[in-house]
């Protein structure tokens, strides 16, 4: 049986079973606890019966500055949610714990009054893509190399795709875009005009 919760600070040390995917961003531990203070809600953990952290969500929500909107850009992102990181350790993966845990930070988004939600994945994770697809997310844009770092030894940039999935507040679905893979971005356009 796995439990779910809000992260606690003892959990921190205890991320390594996830962290080790080379797919997964890995953190200073000040970033960590940056999260659990700024949005408890929003850094959850499944936990298995052995007490092992297996897969954890943490998220935030944030818009843009007041002055990007009123440049009048088409750049200004309002008050939203954000999956900074979303992973499962490999032995437990195809068990929904990463559909699970998003849901939760949904629902933590919605009481926040968010419009959407969204992350960031490589162009390369076919699996995630197909994952959060599965999800309700669809690609806003592509973000031309958005990863500097390079899992695969190759030595190259990376580009991400920017997902999207509309909350309840969102009825018109003004901040999803058909097409968005064939909508190319650099990664200085992404919050600043």
């Amino acid at each position: 049986m796995t439990s779910i919760r809000q992260a606690s600070p003892t959990d921190i040390s205890r991320l390594n079973l996830c962290n080790l995917d080379p797919l997964t961003e890995n953190y200073a531990r000040k970033f960590y606890f940056d999260y659990l203070v700024r949005w408890p809600t929003m850094f959850i953990v499944a936990e298995n019966l052995n007490g092992q952290i297996i897969a954890y969500v943490m998220g935030k929500v944030e818009e843009d500055p007041d002055y990007v909107k009123l440049l009048g850009t088409d750049k200004y992102l309002p008050w939203h949610g954000h999956v900074t990181c979303l992973t499962v350790a490999p032995q437990y993966r195809q068990m929904g714990l990463a559909k699970t845990l998003t849901a939760h930070l949904d629902q933590a988004c919605e009481q926040e009054h968010a419009w959407f939600m969204d992350l960031f994945v490589r162009v390369s994770n076919k699996t995630a893509i197909n994952m959060y697809k599965g999800m309700g997310y669809s690609v806003y844009r592509r973000v031309i190399e958005y990863y500097s770092d390079d899992p695969t030894g190759n030595g190259t940039s990376e580009d991400a795709f920017d997902m999207r999935k509309s909350l309840s507040r969102d009825k018109t679905k003004k901040y999803i875009r058909v097409d968005g893979e064939n909508y190319r971005i650099n990664p200085e356009d992404i919050y600043h005009p």
